[in-house]
Order: C-alpha cells, then structure tokens, then sequence
C-alpha cells in the first residue's frame, strides 16, 4: 500500500522507517535533556551523556564544518607558501590559525 503525498506514491514501509527514525532522534534528545536536568541539581551525570548533550547543541554541526574548512583552507594556504610568496596569503594564514587557536584556548 501507497500513500500520496506532493502528488507522488510513497511507500508505507518508507513512513514507517522515516518514523522510526524520528522517534530514535527524539529519544536521543530527551536522554540527552535528561542527562543536563540531572547535572543541574547536583546528581552525577555521565560524562558520556553530557558529551552527547553538548554535540546535540543546535550551532554545533556548523561550528564544526566551519572549523574543519578554516583548517583546510590553513593547509592549501601552507602547501602553496613556496609558489605563491603573497604576504596577503601569509597574513590571512596566520589570521585563520589565531581564529582556531582562540576557539582552542576556551573550549
């Protein structure tokens, strides 16, 4: 059985799983809350709960993917130091490296 949806058939197994899927992701999170709530009035929390708590937090994934892209744009920036002797290269390399170092001291 099919059901329609944007005028197109989907599949009921294909719901069932998107489903699923979706209340794996809530549990995660009301686990995760859990865990904080508890920190908050002083009872042990595992540490390994409030990791995952802290990863789930909204910004993140992109605090994540824009560090990763601050690095990589550090390396190509160094691997091209020899060809390209830019002092504009060089400035904005070493801007990029204090940027992660700032991030690195108050994590």
């Amino acid at each position: 059985m099919s059901l329609i949806y944007n005028n197109m058939p989907v599949e009921k197994k294909a719901i069932i799983a998107a489903l699923n899927n979706s209340i794996k992701v809530l549990q995660q999170d009301i686990d995760a809350h859990g865990c904080l709530v508890a920190s908050l009035l002083d009872k042990p929390a595992d540490e390994r709960n409030l990791k995952a708590f802290i990863e789930l937090y909204p910004g993140r994934a992109r605090e994540l993917r824009l560090e990763k892209a601050i690095r990589e744009a550090i390396d190509v920036i160094e691997a091209s130091r020899k060809s390209f002797k830019s002092k504009r290269l060089e400035a904005l390399r070493k801007k990029l490296t204090n940027v992660l170092m700032d991030r690195d001291v108050r994590a």
